[in-house]
């Protein structure tokens, strides 16, 4: 096995930092409930019948949100999708596996009949605008969409 690149916390300080990230009531997961809630959407959250366990389901509207991270969802170009210097092969399988699974998942829901919106999460912290072009996107007919339509912090190649 190859030596491990030089991080700047212990170990036991990565466990933990590793051990804080949530997989569901985020920030800016929050931030979007509270303004759907706010314009007058009704959800459900978190519904584990369905593919991916979307984080909300419009059931009127036939549609899943899903508030993705840019960094653990590769948010392509996006500044926030960084890839991290350590352990890149495994950084690398862990971060491929994310999107593939996220593809099949959306896929699974369309063929179920559902529509699907990803809302990023640079959107939500980049929004000067907040999430005004949301509710357009719940209440169209797109079978797929994603919000922003392109990051607003792009990544310099």
């Amino acid at each position: 096995m190859p030596p491990r690149s030089k991080d700047v916390l212990t170990r036991p300080q990565r466990t933990y930092c590793m051990s804080r990230i949530q997989g569901k009531n985020t920030k800016p997961e929050m931030a979007v409930r509270s303004y759907l809630h706010g314009q007058g959407f009704r959800f459900r959250l978190h519904r584990t019948d369905l593919p991916g366990k979307p984080d909300l389901v419009l059931p009127r509207y036939r549609l899943v949100i899903f508030v993705h991270g840019c960094f653990w969802h590769r948010h392509r170009g996006c500044f926030y999708a960084t890839s991290p210097a350590t352990r890149k092969e495994f950084w690398r399988n862990k971060l491929e596996g994310n999107v593939s699974r996220d593809y099949r998942q959306q896929k699974e829901l369309i063929e179920l009949g559902w529509r699907v919106l990803v809302i990023w999460e640079c959107g939500i912290r980049h929004a000067h605008e907040a999430l005004n072009g949301v509710p357009a996107l719940i209440t169209g007919n797109d079978v797929f969409n994603e919000w922003p339509g392109s990051p607003p912090r792009q990544r310099k190649t």
